[in-house]
């Protein structure tokens, strides 16, 4: 497979990792690969963004964010 064959994957600058068991539940924010913060809401990973000067237009753009182990409605484990 070449190169211009393979899929796109997206890099994008922020990364929300799967829900941890806590009381409340939240996620681990990652930007630029480092560990920023826990978020327990979108509004937190949006000021978290804000804090980095990353404007979020479009939280489903995955060269914006990755959502790991849930999307961005996705705040409690199951």
């Amino acid at each position: 497979m070449t190169e211009s064959s393979s899929p796109y994957i997206a890099h994008p600058r922020i990364m929300v990792l799967g829900v941890q068991p806590s009381t409340p539940p939240f996620r681990i924010v990652e930007i630029d690969g480092q560990m920023v913060g826990e978020a327990r809401t979108v509004t937190d990973v949006l000021e978290a963004a804000a804090a980095f000067g990353i404007k979020v237009h479009d939280l489903d753009d995955p060269d914006v964010v990755r959502w790991v182990g849930g999307d961005k409605f996705t705040w409690h484990r199951h």
